[in-house]
């Protein structure tokens, strides 16, 4: 059974240390005054974006639903992201109704690959959003310079460097309490002075079970912490030479899996040059090296009964390991209104497991089963930068491999006809896009992007089956390739501003998964490749009513459609529509948050990705959100909100079945979100 949680507090040690640090500033710093916090209304949707299809923001501001355990969780906020819901936390991220490694996923310019063959711990579980200074999000295969194969987008979650001009300190902390026992705490410290700085920061959150509108009880607990240092050495405003590193771990019950997640161990190491100010037409020059592994213990004991009836009666764990490494070098040029940025990346990645029985597995030899390798060479153009009409285009070629060290596959372990084989891809990728201004308020683009994707990890090696007349999956998957056309409009006036942005995709051997019935053995998959249309589209409006009274709205919407066989494609999120309502003085503010989903009829059952599959229609459904911020004095801030204020008991269309593990039926139910959640937020810097 899972081990009961002692009950905590309402609020918990970390919000008095705020409070005390609030009312004794001196403490912190003998000599000079910390900045004063600015009061941002709490955020229910990311803003516009704030440059043709690329979106920034700060993940560290206060938001609603209650503040994210993990880097999918906060992505909702943008318009056009949805998740893979487990329960609980670590959901898989989706843009677009594309996910896995169509979505290029980067913390400080570095990979870290989850190694979960169902995706257990994909890269986003690994992600504390609070403990980052700004989130990049860019849509689309409208950019080369940040690795291979993103043809759904890219994702960049960055630290800013600090800079001293004399001896001082910057602090920011944050705790949090809310429902389900929920409490949270952030802590980011940095010291420095003329020469550098060095700057540690960290995190815990951890919830209880949650129960759903109907007041049943939904398994998911969690707990996670995080903790990451760098120093580094600033000589002059130009430059910055810095070494990193982070460790975590982290515990999650799943309603929607047949084992839980018993460790997601972390351990993360860089090193960062960058030079800027260069002679003559060049202009910076950046380098970066990492080092992440990702040790994930899977078991079905730890946090629940196992079940003497399912496909694992007896108490097992499984451990995998993915450790992956590489590097990039940039360098960019201007000349008056030509831009230049070129570059090389690598990476390579080995895979590594284990499992046996209960107090038995620890002591299992590791087994190799996998190891994946990338090169790639990058060059972007941009012609008239900062001037009203721009073009911007860009190229890339990857060499990617893929080695099957395997001895068995498939469900019955059967000998591996791929083992000891390599697989050898050369890809090219690229984009051509015209922007043009039109005064101070308009700004209208149109590009054109290709990319071409290796099938990654999960696609070579966790399907049980490949292509018809194919060994496996990692002998017939084809690469993918996506052509896609984004055009959209921004407009942006002095009580007003309005985006739109719209997309049109034909998708090459696209991998798709499909589902069969396994009996007591589980269910089991098959990868092949289809060809594929996809469209859509995300718009955006905010109006200034008063100076004090702000609505806005957002609104997204995904189509696809299978070519090879007919019908639609699979998890494809619902049109989504996002309405709010801000009030906002001196020292606070308050908001609401109407979130409508509309139902999807449109689903191809048994079919979906390597984490979830269609399970059939879903019905519509909407909830309403509240939430206020007071700032109390110049360096602390309180917010608080309600999700889910009329308790409402619904279920995302993205969702995987309920396990027979906790009381859910045989036949696959989707898990219900959470019901009505109430949390309280403090927020200190200095």
């Amino acid at each position: 059974m899972l081990p009961a949680s002692p009950r905590k507090p309402v609020v918990p040690a970390c919000l008095s240390s705020c409070l005390l640090l609030a009312l004794f500033p001196a403490a912190a710093h003998a000599d000079a005054p910390g900045s004063p916090i600015t009061l941002e209304t709490v955020v229910v949707t990311a803003s516009a974006p704030s440059s043709p299809l690329q979106w920034v923001t700060d993940p560290s501001l206060p938001r609603q639903p209650v503040p994210a355990s993990d880097g999918a969780d906060y992505l909702k906020t943008v318009p056009g992201f949805s998740a893979i819901r487990n329960g609980g936390t670590n959901g898989d991220p989706v843009l677009r109704g594309m996910s896995g490694s169509r979505l290029n996923i980067l913390t400080n310019d570095g990979n870290l690959m989850g190694a979960c063959p169902s995706r257990m711990d994909n890269p986003l579980s690994y992600v504390a959003p609070e403990t980052f200074d700004r989130l990049t999000v860019i849509k689309g295969p409208q950019s080369v310079r940040w690795g291979a194969g993103a043809s759904a987008g890219t994702v960049r979650f960055e630290r800013d460097t600090p800079r001293f001009s004399a001896p001082g300190m910057e602090l920011e902390a944050s705790a949090l309490a809310g429902s389900n026992n929920r409490n949270d705490q952030v802590l980011d410290a940095t010291f420095g002075s003329a020469p550098g700085y060095v700057r540690v920061n960290g995190n815990r959150s951890e919830s209880d079970d949650y129960r759903d509108g109907n007041g049943d009880v939904v398994p998911s607990r969690w707990r996670k912490w995080n903790a990451d240092a760098a120093i580094g050495w600033t000589p002059d405003a130009d430059t910055v030479l810095e070494l990193s590193a982070g460790t975590g771990d982290a515990l999650a019950r799943y309603a929607g899996r047949g084992m839980d997640g018993a460790a997601f161990k972390r351990s993360s190491y860089g090193l960062r040059f960058e030079r800027g100010n260069l002679p003559g037409a060049w202009d910076k020059l950046q380098a970066n090296l990492y080092a992440n592994t990702a040790d994930h213990v899977m078991d079905n004991y730890s946090l629940r009964e196992p079940n003497p009836h399912g496909s694992m009666p007896m108490a097992m764990a499984s451990n995998v390991e993915r450790r992956t490494r590489g590097g990039r070098i940039a360098a960019e040029w201007r000349w008056q209104d030509v831009a230049v940025v070129a570059g090389i990346d690598a990476q390579d990645s080995r895979h590594r497991k284990r499992s046996g029985m209960r107090g038995m597995w620890q002591q299992k030899a590791w087994t190799r089963d996998a190891d994946l390798d990338n090169r790639g060479v990058f060059a972007e153009l941009t012609l008239g930068e900062e001037r009203p009409a721009r073009w911007i285009g860009g190229l890339r070629i990857d060499h990617a491999e893929a080695t099957d060290l395997r001895q068995t596959s498939g469900m019955m372990a059967m000998s591996n006809p791929t083992a000891g084989h390599t697989r050898s891809e050369d890809l090219g990728s690229g984009f051509l896009r015209y922007e043009r201004d039109h005064g101070k308020d308009w700004t209208w683009y149109a590009g054109l992007g290709h990319a071409e994707r290796m099938p990654d990890y999960w696609e070579l090696f966790s399907a049980d089956a490949g292509p018809a007349g194919a060994a496996n999956a990692f002998a017939g998957v084809k690469p993918e390739k996506t052509t896609q056309l984004d055009v959209g409009a921004q407009f942006r006036g002095k009580r007003s501003s309005a985006w739109v942005s719209a997309y049109a995709g034909y998708v090459q051997d696209y991998i798709l998964f499909t589902y069969s019935s396994g009996g007591m053995m589980g269910d089991s998959t098959r990868a092949a490749n289809v060809d594929a249309r996809i469209a859509g589209a995300e718009a955006g409006v905010e109006w200034r009513l008063q100076e004090a009274w702000k609505l806005g709205g957002t609104l997204a919407w995904a189509w696809g459609e299978n070519r090879s066989d007919g019908g639609a494609m699979p998890q494809i999120p619902p049109l989504e529509a996002r309405l709010s309502a801000a009030y906002e003085r001196e020292r606070w503010s308050a908001g609401a948050l109407l979130r409508v989903v509309a139902r999807q009829d449109r689903v191809a059952l048994d079919a979906g990705n390597v984490v979830a599959r269609d399970l059939g229609p879903t019905a519509g459904f909407a909830t309403f959100a509240l939430n206020a911020a007071y700032r109390i004095n110049d360096h602390l801030r309180a917010s608080a909100g309600v999700d889910n204020l009329f308790d409402r008991a619904y279920a995302e269309h993205l969702n995987l079945a309920g396990s027979a593990d906790f009381g859910f039926p045989a036949d696959p139910v989707r898990i219900n979100e959470p019901g009505r959640t109430l949390w309280l937020k403090l927020d200190y810097r200095y």
